[in-house]
């Protein structure tokens, strides 16, 4: 199931977090709540993904070397904003 995900990942962070939900628990396990994925999927995709995902392969918690992949997630979702921002600059000018 993990390959069929990252496959899912790399054509879209949004379609991989749908798989995710449709065909594993580990939305459910990783976040008490349904809010935070909703939120997750519409404004950080790739940083719900991985902190789900994260949470899966360590010890129920994220930890360690678990957290640079999340950051680097985070980092990833800020700058598909920041370059989608700097293109409607640059049509706009």
């Amino acid at each position: 199931m993990g390959c069929f995900v990252i496959l899912f990942a790399l054509i879209g962070p949004r379609v991989a977090l749908i798989f995710t939900w449709i065909f594993t628990n580990v939305l459910s396990l990783a976040f008490e709540s349904w809010i935070v994925p909703v939120l997750g999927f519409f404004l950080l995709p790739w940083t719900t993904l991985a902190y789900a995902w994260m949470w899966e392969s360590g010890s129920n918690g994220v930890s360690g070397f678990e957290w640079f992949l999340v950051i680097l997630a985070f980092v990833v979702d800020l700058g598909s904003y920041v370059a989608e921002r700097s293109q409607r600059a640059a049509r706009g000018a």
